[in-house]
Protein backbone atom coordinates (compact mmCIF):
# COMPACT_ATOMS: atom_id res chain seq x y z
CA UNK A 1 0.00 0.00 0.00
CA UNK A 2 1.22 3.44 -0.70
CA UNK A 3 2.02 5.82 2.23
CA UNK A 4 0.45 9.41 1.86
CA UNK A 5 3.69 10.80 0.82
CA UNK A 6 4.39 8.75 -2.14
CA UNK A 7 0.76 9.32 -3.10
CA UNK A 8 1.28 13.05 -3.29
CA UNK A 9 3.28 14.39 -6.84
CA UNK A 10 3.75 17.73 -8.31
CA UNK A 11 1.22 18.50 -11.54
CA UNK A 12 3.97 18.04 -14.13
CA UNK A 13 4.91 14.68 -12.13
CA UNK A 14 1.15 13.75 -12.42
CA UNK A 15 1.09 14.25 -16.33
CA UNK A 16 4.15 12.21 -16.45
CA UNK A 17 2.49 9.66 -14.31
CA UNK A 18 -0.71 9.38 -16.08
CA UNK A 19 1.36 9.16 -19.65
CA UNK A 20 3.17 6.17 -18.24
CA UNK A 21 0.25 4.93 -17.32
CA UNK A 22 -1.99 5.44 -20.17
CA UNK A 23 0.81 3.33 -22.22
CA UNK A 24 0.19 0.29 -19.57
CA UNK A 25 -3.91 0.69 -20.55
CA UNK A 26 -4.74 2.00 -17.95
CA UNK A 27 -8.12 4.26 -17.77
CA UNK A 28 -7.12 7.21 -15.74
CA UNK A 29 -9.89 9.03 -13.53
CA UNK A 30 -9.70 12.51 -12.45
CA UNK A 31 -11.06 14.19 -9.28
CA UNK A 32 -11.16 18.17 -8.41
CA UNK A 33 -11.91 20.48 -5.95
CA UNK A 34 -11.28 21.91 -2.57
CA UNK A 35 -12.12 19.53 0.15
CA UNK A 36 -12.03 22.14 2.60
CA UNK A 37 -13.72 19.36 4.77
CA UNK A 38 -13.37 16.12 3.49
CA UNK A 39 -17.21 14.01 5.06
CA UNK A 40 -19.32 11.42 3.97
CA UNK A 41 -20.65 13.37 0.38
CA UNK A 42 -16.67 13.50 -0.61
CA UNK A 43 -16.02 9.78 0.36
CA UNK A 44 -19.21 8.76 -2.03
CA UNK A 45 -18.34 10.88 -4.78
CA UNK A 46 -14.64 9.88 -4.56
CA UNK A 47 -15.53 5.85 -4.45
CA UNK A 48 -18.66 6.42 -7.32
CA UNK A 49 -15.43 8.06 -9.26
CA UNK A 50 -13.08 4.67 -8.80
CA UNK A 51 -15.72 2.91 -10.79
CA UNK A 52 -15.08 5.21 -14.18
CA UNK A 53 -11.59 3.85 -14.43
CA UNK A 54 -8.15 1.88 -13.15
CA UNK A 55 -6.15 4.85 -11.40
CA UNK A 56 -7.95 7.65 -9.41
CA UNK A 57 -6.46 10.95 -9.46
CA UNK A 58 -7.28 13.66 -6.89
CA UNK A 59 -6.50 16.90 -7.45
CA UNK A 60 -6.69 19.63 -4.59
CA UNK A 61 -6.64 23.86 -5.28
CA UNK A 62 -4.09 25.59 -3.68
CA UNK A 63 -5.10 27.72 -0.69
CA UNK A 64 -4.89 31.15 -2.79
CA UNK A 65 -7.48 29.75 -5.35
CA UNK A 66 -9.93 28.79 -2.76
CA UNK A 67 -12.40 31.10 -3.90
CA UNK A 68 -15.44 31.27 -1.29
CA UNK A 69 -14.37 34.29 0.43
CA UNK A 70 -12.74 35.55 3.74
CA UNK A 71 -12.11 32.60 6.51
CA UNK A 72 -11.83 30.00 3.86
CA UNK A 73 -10.17 27.83 2.99
CA UNK A 74 -10.59 26.92 7.05
CA UNK A 75 -7.81 23.78 6.27
CA UNK A 76 -4.82 24.74 4.31
CA UNK A 77 -3.65 23.01 1.31
CA UNK A 78 -1.03 20.55 3.21
CA UNK A 79 -3.61 19.25 5.71
CA UNK A 80 -6.75 18.76 3.28
CA UNK A 81 -3.93 16.98 0.65
CA UNK A 82 -2.94 14.85 3.87
CA UNK A 83 -6.57 13.88 4.67
CA UNK A 84 -7.54 12.60 1.11
CA UNK A 85 -3.52 10.59 1.37
CA UNK A 86 -5.31 8.04 3.81
CA UNK A 87 -7.94 7.04 1.15
CA UNK A 88 -6.41 3.99 0.32
CA UNK A 89 -8.66 4.13 -3.00
CA UNK A 90 -6.95 7.10 -4.15
CA UNK A 91 -3.72 6.65 -5.83
CA UNK A 92 -2.09 9.93 -6.72
CA UNK A 93 -2.56 13.32 -5.40
CA UNK A 94 -1.24 17.21 -6.48
CA UNK A 95 -2.06 20.87 -5.39
CA UNK A 96 -3.24 23.02 -8.58
CA UNK A 97 -2.28 26.78 -8.20
CA UNK A 98 -5.03 27.69 -10.80
CA UNK A 99 -8.58 28.55 -10.35
CA UNK A 100 -10.23 25.95 -12.30
CA UNK A 101 -8.94 22.68 -13.85
CA UNK A 102 -8.54 23.71 -16.96
CA UNK A 103 -4.39 23.58 -17.09
CA UNK A 104 -4.23 20.04 -15.33
CA UNK A 105 -6.99 18.86 -17.70
CA UNK A 106 -5.05 19.81 -20.36
CA UNK A 107 -1.64 18.16 -18.94
CA UNK A 108 -3.50 15.13 -17.75
CA UNK A 109 -5.77 14.37 -20.23
CA UNK A 110 -7.77 11.85 -17.79
CA UNK A 111 -10.18 9.39 -19.38
CA UNK A 112 -12.68 10.35 -17.18
CA UNK A 113 -12.88 13.58 -15.50
CA UNK A 114 -15.54 12.95 -12.17
CA UNK A 115 -17.71 15.61 -10.69
CA UNK A 116 -20.71 15.42 -7.98
CA UNK A 117 -24.59 15.76 -8.86
CA UNK A 118 -24.30 19.08 -7.43
CA UNK A 119 -23.21 19.90 -11.15
CA UNK A 120 -25.38 18.30 -13.51
CA UNK A 121 -27.14 21.47 -13.70
CA UNK A 122 -24.16 23.29 -15.49
CA UNK A 123 -26.20 26.13 -16.24
CA UNK A 124 -26.28 26.70 -12.48
CA UNK A 125 -22.80 26.94 -12.48
CA UNK A 126 -21.85 30.66 -11.37
CA UNK A 127 -18.74 30.73 -12.35
CA UNK A 128 -19.33 29.18 -16.14
CA UNK A 129 -15.91 27.18 -15.27
CA UNK A 130 -17.80 23.40 -15.72
CA UNK A 131 -18.17 24.70 -19.56
CA UNK A 132 -14.68 25.21 -19.82
CA UNK A 133 -13.78 21.56 -17.88
CA UNK A 134 -15.86 20.18 -20.29
CA UNK A 135 -14.38 21.34 -23.12
CA UNK A 136 -11.02 20.72 -22.04
CA UNK A 137 -11.33 16.87 -21.01
CA UNK A 138 -13.26 16.16 -24.23
CA UNK A 139 -10.52 17.91 -26.73
CA UNK A 140 -8.39 14.85 -24.72
CA UNK A 141 -10.74 12.18 -25.95
CA UNK A 142 -11.86 12.10 -22.50
CA UNK A 143 -15.71 12.71 -20.90
CA UNK A 144 -17.25 14.58 -18.03
CA UNK A 145 -18.93 12.05 -15.66
CA UNK A 146 -21.64 13.86 -13.14
CA UNK A 147 -22.05 10.57 -9.94
CA UNK A 148 -25.31 9.91 -8.54
CA UNK A 149 -25.34 9.78 -4.62
CA UNK A 150 -26.25 11.63 -1.20
CA UNK A 151 -24.39 14.91 -1.26
CA UNK A 152 -23.20 17.61 1.92
CA UNK A 153 -22.31 21.01 1.55
CA UNK A 154 -18.79 21.41 3.06
CA UNK A 155 -19.74 24.91 3.46
CA UNK A 156 -23.02 24.98 5.45
CA UNK A 157 -21.00 21.88 7.74
CA UNK A 158 -18.13 24.79 8.44
CA UNK A 159 -20.44 27.58 8.66
CA UNK A 160 -22.40 25.77 11.25
CA UNK A 161 -19.91 23.79 13.41
CA UNK A 162 -16.35 24.97 12.84
CA UNK A 163 -17.33 28.85 14.44
CA UNK A 164 -15.81 30.10 10.81
CA UNK A 165 -17.94 33.19 11.98
CA UNK A 166 -18.66 34.87 15.43
CA UNK A 167 -21.78 33.93 17.10
CA UNK A 168 -23.52 37.52 16.33
CA UNK A 169 -22.29 36.87 12.77
CA UNK A 170 -23.91 33.70 12.45
CA UNK A 171 -27.08 34.60 13.80
CA UNK A 172 -27.09 36.84 11.38
CA UNK A 173 -27.21 34.67 8.68
CA UNK A 174 -28.99 31.71 9.84
CA UNK A 175 -31.72 34.98 10.03
CA UNK A 176 -30.51 36.46 6.81
CA UNK A 177 -30.44 33.12 4.93
CA UNK A 178 -34.45 32.48 6.19
CA UNK A 179 -35.62 35.44 4.17
CA UNK A 180 -33.46 34.95 0.94
CA UNK A 181 -31.73 32.50 -0.83
CA UNK A 182 -28.22 32.50 -2.54
CA UNK A 183 -29.83 32.52 -5.83
CA UNK A 184 -32.34 35.03 -5.43
CA UNK A 185 -29.94 37.68 -3.91
CA UNK A 186 -27.49 36.38 -7.15
CA UNK A 187 -30.60 36.96 -9.28
CA UNK A 188 -31.34 40.40 -8.09
CA UNK A 189 -27.92 41.96 -8.89
CA UNK A 190 -28.10 40.34 -12.62
CA UNK A 191 -30.77 42.26 -12.89
CA UNK A 192 -28.95 45.60 -12.30
CA UNK A 193 -27.02 45.29 -15.35
CA UNK A 194 -28.83 47.19 -17.89
CA UNK A 195 -28.58 50.28 -15.48
CA UNK A 196 -26.69 53.46 -16.56
CA UNK A 197 -24.50 54.55 -13.98
CA UNK A 198 -22.18 57.87 -13.84
CA UNK A 199 -19.57 57.98 -10.92
CA UNK A 200 -17.87 61.53 -10.09
CA UNK A 201 -15.54 62.04 -8.09
CA UNK A 202 -11.59 62.35 -7.30
CA UNK A 203 -8.99 60.31 -9.33
CA UNK A 204 -6.67 59.36 -6.92
CA UNK A 205 -3.24 57.18 -7.76
CA UNK A 206 -2.52 55.21 -4.86
CA UNK A 207 1.19 54.11 -4.33
CA UNK A 208 2.26 51.47 -1.97
CA UNK A 209 6.41 51.81 -1.24
CA UNK A 210 7.16 48.69 0.11
CA UNK A 211 9.77 48.87 2.63
CA UNK A 212 11.78 47.02 5.65
CA UNK A 213 11.99 49.04 8.68
CA UNK A 214 15.47 48.89 9.74
CA UNK A 215 14.75 51.02 13.36
CA UNK A 216 15.48 54.56 14.47
CA UNK A 217 18.30 56.44 13.04
CA UNK A 218 21.57 56.86 14.54
CA UNK A 219 21.74 60.29 13.91
CA UNK A 220 18.13 61.41 14.66
CA UNK A 221 14.57 60.50 16.40
CA UNK A 222 13.43 59.48 12.48
CA UNK A 223 12.09 55.81 11.21
CA UNK A 224 14.99 54.36 9.10
CA UNK A 225 13.64 51.76 5.63
CA UNK A 226 15.03 50.11 3.33
CA UNK A 227 13.19 50.41 0.04
CA UNK A 228 12.13 47.02 -1.74
CA UNK A 229 9.67 47.80 -4.65
CA UNK A 230 6.64 49.94 -5.47
CA UNK A 231 2.96 49.27 -6.43
CA UNK A 232 0.18 52.31 -7.80
CA UNK A 233 -2.96 51.76 -8.01
CA UNK A 234 -6.51 52.95 -9.30
CA UNK A 235 -7.88 54.66 -6.23
CA UNK A 236 -10.59 56.80 -5.53
CA UNK A 237 -13.27 57.40 -8.26
CA UNK A 238 -11.56 55.17 -10.33
CA UNK A 239 -12.05 52.06 -7.80
CA UNK A 240 -15.55 52.90 -7.52
CA UNK A 241 -15.99 52.63 -11.14
CA UNK A 242 -14.37 49.16 -11.44
CA UNK A 243 -16.42 48.10 -9.10
CA UNK A 244 -19.72 49.39 -10.51
CA UNK A 245 -18.61 48.12 -13.80
CA UNK A 246 -18.54 44.53 -12.91
CA UNK A 247 -22.56 44.61 -12.56
CA UNK A 248 -23.90 47.02 -15.13
CA UNK A 249 -23.12 47.17 -18.60
CA UNK A 250 -22.00 51.01 -18.86
CA UNK A 251 -20.11 53.27 -16.56
CA UNK A 252 -19.14 56.74 -17.14
CA UNK A 253 -16.70 58.42 -15.19
CA UNK A 254 -16.37 61.93 -14.77
CA UNK A 255 -13.26 62.99 -13.11
CA UNK A 256 -10.07 65.57 -12.82
CA UNK A 257 -6.72 65.07 -13.59
CA UNK A 258 -3.52 67.50 -13.92
CA UNK A 259 -2.32 68.66 -17.27
CA UNK A 260 0.96 67.75 -16.26
CA UNK A 261 1.57 64.83 -14.63
CA UNK A 262 -2.10 63.41 -15.65
CA UNK A 263 -1.20 59.88 -15.14
CA UNK A 264 -3.74 59.58 -18.37
CA UNK A 265 -2.30 56.03 -19.67
CA UNK A 266 -1.81 54.48 -16.74
CA UNK A 267 -5.66 55.21 -15.36
CA UNK A 268 -6.91 54.44 -18.75
CA UNK A 269 -5.17 51.03 -18.73
CA UNK A 270 -6.45 50.24 -15.44
CA UNK A 271 -10.20 50.85 -15.73
CA UNK A 272 -12.90 48.61 -17.37
CA UNK A 273 -13.65 48.01 -20.78
CA UNK A 274 -17.24 49.17 -20.20
CA UNK A 275 -16.08 52.23 -18.88
CA UNK A 276 -16.18 55.39 -20.50
CA UNK A 277 -14.11 58.47 -18.94
CA UNK A 278 -14.57 61.81 -19.26
CA UNK A 279 -11.67 63.78 -17.55
CA UNK A 280 -11.38 67.35 -17.05
CA UNK A 281 -8.27 68.83 -16.48
CA UNK A 282 -6.70 71.33 -14.07
CA UNK A 283 -4.23 74.23 -15.31
CA UNK A 284 -2.51 73.95 -11.95
CA UNK A 285 -2.47 70.95 -10.15
CA UNK A 286 -1.49 67.39 -10.59
CA UNK A 287 -3.81 64.34 -11.11
CA UNK A 288 -3.84 63.80 -7.07
CA UNK A 289 -1.37 60.75 -5.97
CA UNK A 290 -1.05 59.15 -2.32
CA UNK A 291 2.29 57.19 -1.77
CA UNK A 292 2.45 55.22 1.83
CA UNK A 293 4.82 53.54 3.15
CA UNK A 294 4.32 50.16 3.71
CA UNK A 295 6.01 47.15 5.82
CA UNK A 296 5.75 43.65 5.07
CA UNK A 297 2.93 43.37 6.99
CA UNK A 298 1.37 46.03 5.56
CA UNK A 299 1.40 48.86 8.28
CA UNK A 300 1.51 51.75 7.14
CA UNK A 301 4.65 53.89 7.99
CA UNK A 302 4.20 57.49 6.82
CA UNK A 303 1.87 58.86 4.03
CA UNK A 304 2.52 61.54 1.14
CA UNK A 305 0.11 63.29 -0.53
CA UNK A 306 1.13 64.94 -4.16
CA UNK A 307 -2.06 67.39 -4.84
CA UNK A 308 -3.04 70.95 -5.25
CA UNK A 309 -6.12 70.76 -2.69
CA UNK A 310 -6.98 74.59 -3.65
CA UNK A 311 -6.78 74.31 -7.79
CA UNK A 312 -7.53 77.70 -9.70
CA UNK A 313 -10.51 75.56 -11.42
CA UNK A 314 -12.76 78.49 -12.89
CA UNK A 315 -12.68 76.98 -16.81
CA UNK A 316 -13.02 73.34 -15.42
CA UNK A 317 -16.08 74.01 -12.60
CA UNK A 318 -17.69 75.70 -15.83
CA UNK A 319 -16.97 73.02 -18.01
CA UNK A 320 -18.06 70.04 -15.63
CA UNK A 321 -20.90 71.98 -14.99
CA UNK A 322 -22.34 72.18 -18.58
CA UNK A 323 -21.20 68.52 -19.16
CA UNK A 324 -23.90 67.91 -16.02
CA UNK A 325 -26.36 70.05 -17.38
CA UNK A 326 -26.76 68.14 -20.28
CA UNK A 327 -25.57 65.01 -19.01
CA UNK A 328 -26.45 64.22 -15.55
CA UNK A 329 -30.25 63.34 -16.17
CA UNK A 330 -29.74 60.26 -18.37
CA UNK A 331 -28.12 58.68 -15.91
CA UNK A 332 -30.23 55.57 -13.35
CA UNK A 333 -28.17 56.53 -10.73
CA UNK A 334 -25.07 58.98 -9.99
CA UNK A 335 -22.30 58.01 -7.60
CA UNK A 336 -20.30 60.44 -5.56
CA UNK A 337 -16.92 59.15 -4.03
CA UNK A 338 -16.41 63.11 -2.61
CA UNK A 339 -12.72 62.77 -1.30
CA UNK A 340 -12.11 66.62 -0.63
CA UNK A 341 -9.23 66.93 -2.54
CA UNK A 342 -10.23 69.80 -4.45
CA UNK A 343 -12.33 68.62 -7.76
CA UNK A 344 -15.60 68.82 -6.57
CA UNK A 345 -16.90 72.41 -6.27
CA UNK A 346 -20.16 73.82 -4.53
CA UNK A 347 -21.29 74.63 -7.96
CA UNK A 348 -20.69 71.02 -9.05
CA UNK A 349 -22.80 69.91 -6.15
CA UNK A 350 -25.58 72.08 -6.55
CA UNK A 351 -26.20 71.17 -10.38
CA UNK A 352 -25.81 66.91 -9.69
CA UNK A 353 -28.54 67.36 -6.17
CA UNK A 354 -30.49 68.87 -9.28
CA UNK A 355 -29.77 66.60 -11.70
CA UNK A 356 -29.42 63.53 -10.53
CA UNK A 357 -32.27 60.95 -10.72
CA UNK A 358 -30.71 58.72 -7.65
CA UNK A 359 -28.01 60.56 -6.06
CA UNK A 360 -25.48 58.38 -4.26
CA UNK A 361 -22.70 60.09 -2.05
CA UNK A 362 -19.84 59.62 0.66
CA UNK A 363 -17.95 62.87 1.51
CA UNK A 364 -14.56 61.25 3.12
CA UNK A 365 -12.81 62.82 5.98
CA UNK A 366 -9.08 62.46 5.16
CA UNK A 367 -5.43 63.83 6.20
CA UNK A 368 -5.99 66.36 4.08
CA UNK A 369 -9.10 67.40 4.78
CA UNK A 370 -10.28 67.02 8.12
CA UNK A 371 -12.49 69.52 9.52
CA UNK A 372 -13.62 70.98 6.43
CA UNK A 373 -15.38 68.20 4.33
CA UNK A 374 -18.53 67.18 5.62
CA UNK A 375 -22.01 65.72 4.21
CA UNK A 376 -23.53 68.95 4.64
CA UNK A 377 -21.75 70.36 1.74
CA UNK A 378 -24.93 68.37 0.11
CA UNK A 379 -28.36 69.79 0.16
CA UNK A 380 -29.96 66.74 -1.09
CA UNK A 381 -28.86 63.08 -1.60
CA UNK A 382 -31.05 59.68 -1.95
CA UNK A 383 -28.26 57.32 -0.48
CA UNK A 384 -25.36 59.05 2.10
CA UNK A 385 -22.42 56.62 3.52
CA UNK A 386 -20.45 57.38 6.00
CA UNK A 387 -18.39 55.98 8.66
CA UNK A 388 -18.16 56.60 12.11
CA UNK A 389 -15.86 59.59 12.34
CA UNK A 390 -17.40 61.37 9.25
CA UNK A 391 -20.68 61.20 10.87
CA UNK A 392 -19.38 62.40 14.38
CA UNK A 393 -17.20 64.77 12.68
CA UNK A 394 -20.72 66.05 10.36
CA UNK A 395 -23.12 66.44 13.30
CA UNK A 396 -20.32 67.77 15.73
CA UNK A 397 -21.25 65.11 17.81
CA UNK A 398 -18.81 63.23 19.44
CA UNK A 399 -20.88 60.81 22.27
CA UNK A 400 -24.85 60.47 20.82
CA UNK A 401 -25.28 57.20 19.24
CA UNK A 402 -24.52 56.58 15.56
CA UNK A 403 -28.45 55.92 14.73
CA UNK A 404 -29.51 58.90 16.54
CA UNK A 405 -26.97 61.00 14.52
CA UNK A 406 -28.09 59.39 11.72
CA UNK A 407 -31.55 60.11 11.97
CA UNK A 408 -30.50 64.16 12.08
CA UNK A 409 -28.41 64.07 8.75
CA UNK A 410 -31.60 61.73 6.96
CA UNK A 411 -34.15 64.74 7.91
CA UNK A 412 -31.75 67.82 6.99
CA UNK A 413 -30.67 66.08 3.34
CA UNK A 414 -34.07 64.36 2.82
CA UNK A 415 -32.41 61.08 2.22
CA UNK A 416 -34.25 58.11 1.38
CA UNK A 417 -31.31 55.92 3.16
CA UNK A 418 -28.17 56.11 5.34
CA UNK A 419 -25.71 54.23 5.71
CA UNK A 420 -23.18 53.97 8.71
CA UNK A 421 -20.12 51.86 8.38
CA UNK A 422 -18.67 50.72 11.88
CA UNK A 423 -15.30 48.51 10.52
CA UNK A 424 -14.93 46.02 12.73
CA UNK A 425 -18.55 46.25 14.39
CA UNK A 426 -20.13 46.02 11.05
CA UNK A 427 -22.89 48.43 9.60
CA UNK A 428 -25.94 49.64 9.58
CA UNK A 429 -29.00 51.61 7.47
CA UNK A 430 -31.36 53.72 8.13
CA UNK A 431 -34.28 53.29 5.71
CA UNK A 432 -36.81 56.42 5.71
CA UNK A 433 -39.64 54.85 4.10
CA UNK A 434 -40.41 52.90 6.12
CA UNK A 435 -38.68 54.01 8.75
CA UNK A 436 -36.52 50.76 10.15
CA UNK A 437 -33.20 50.60 10.56
CA UNK A 438 -30.76 47.27 9.58
CA UNK A 439 -27.80 45.95 10.71
CA UNK A 440 -25.11 43.45 9.83
CA UNK A 441 -22.24 42.80 11.64
CA UNK A 442 -19.04 42.49 10.12
CA UNK A 443 -18.52 39.78 7.64
CA UNK A 444 -15.12 38.84 7.01
CA UNK A 445 -12.89 36.82 9.53
CA UNK A 446 -9.51 38.43 8.54
CA UNK A 447 -8.56 42.18 6.93
CA UNK A 448 -5.56 42.38 5.18
CA UNK A 449 -6.16 46.04 4.12
CA UNK A 450 -8.91 48.13 4.91
CA UNK A 451 -7.89 50.70 2.02
CA UNK A 452 -10.90 50.83 -0.60
CA UNK A 453 -13.05 49.08 1.69
CA UNK A 454 -15.56 52.17 2.34
CA UNK A 455 -15.41 53.12 -1.51
CA UNK A 456 -16.77 49.24 -2.11
CA UNK A 457 -19.63 49.69 0.05
CA UNK A 458 -20.42 52.61 -1.62
CA UNK A 459 -20.60 51.12 -4.64
CA UNK A 460 -22.70 47.86 -4.32
CA UNK A 461 -24.54 49.43 -1.81
CA UNK A 462 -25.35 52.65 -4.05
CA UNK A 463 -25.98 50.02 -6.93
CA UNK A 464 -28.41 47.84 -5.22
CA UNK A 465 -30.56 51.12 -3.69
CA UNK A 466 -30.51 52.68 -7.32
CA UNK A 467 -31.74 49.70 -8.65
CA UNK A 468 -34.93 49.54 -6.22
CA UNK A 469 -33.18 46.28 -4.04
CA UNK A 470 -34.52 46.04 -0.99
CA UNK A 471 -32.43 48.14 1.81
CA UNK A 472 -31.69 44.87 3.88
CA UNK A 473 -30.46 42.73 0.80
CA UNK A 474 -28.02 46.27 -0.48
CA UNK A 475 -26.66 46.31 3.26
CA UNK A 476 -25.94 42.65 3.16
CA UNK A 477 -24.60 42.82 -0.70
CA UNK A 478 -22.53 46.12 0.29
CA UNK A 479 -20.98 44.45 3.60
CA UNK A 480 -19.88 41.09 1.92
CA UNK A 481 -18.28 42.80 -1.17
CA UNK A 482 -16.49 45.00 1.99
CA UNK A 483 -15.50 41.88 3.09
CA UNK A 484 -13.87 40.57 0.29
CA UNK A 485 -12.39 43.72 -0.56
CA UNK A 486 -10.09 44.23 2.69
CA UNK A 487 -8.58 40.33 1.79
CA UNK A 488 -7.22 42.43 -1.71
CA UNK A 489 -4.18 44.61 -0.91
CA UNK A 490 -5.23 48.51 -1.65
CA UNK A 491 -7.68 48.39 -4.87
CA UNK A 492 -5.29 46.06 -6.77
CA UNK A 493 -8.13 44.43 -8.37
CA UNK A 494 -12.43 45.32 -8.04
CA UNK A 495 -15.20 42.85 -6.46
CA UNK A 496 -16.31 40.94 -9.27
CA UNK A 497 -19.77 39.46 -9.70
CA UNK A 498 -18.41 35.73 -9.94
CA UNK A 499 -16.39 35.97 -6.29
CA UNK A 500 -19.27 38.15 -4.77
CA UNK A 501 -21.74 35.72 -6.50
CA UNK A 502 -19.62 32.49 -4.95
CA UNK A 503 -19.18 34.48 -1.48
CA UNK A 504 -22.35 34.89 -1.14
CA UNK A 505 -23.28 31.40 -1.60
CA UNK A 506 -21.26 30.55 0.93
CA UNK A 507 -22.49 32.96 3.74
CA UNK A 508 -26.14 31.58 2.84
CA UNK A 509 -25.64 28.14 2.82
Amino acid sequence: MQTTLTKVLSLEELAIKAQELRKQGKRIVLCHGAFDLLHAGHIRYLKSACREGDVLFVTVTSDEFVNKGPGRPVFSQDLRVENLGYLNFIDFIAVNNAPTAVNLLSEVKPDAYVKGPDYKKMEDDITGNIYEEKKAVEAHGGKLVFTDDITFSSTSLLNEHFGVFPPETKSYLQGFRQTYSPEEIIRMLQGLQNLNVLVIGDAIVDEYHYVDTLGQSSKGANLAVKFNSKEQFAGGSLAVANHVAGFVNNVTLVTGLGRQNSYEEFIRSKLQKNITLEPFFFRDAPTIVKRRYVNLDLDKLFEVYFYNDEPSQEDTVSEVCAWLGNKAAEFDIVIVPDFGNGFISAEMIQKLCDKARFLAVNTQVNSGNRGYHSINRYPRADFVSLNGPELRIATHNRHDSYEGLAKILIEKIGAKHFAVTLGSEGALLLSKSPEVTYRTPILSTKVLDRIGAGDTFLSLTGLCLGGGLDSDVALFVGSAAAALEVQVVCNREPVIPVNLFKYLTTLLK
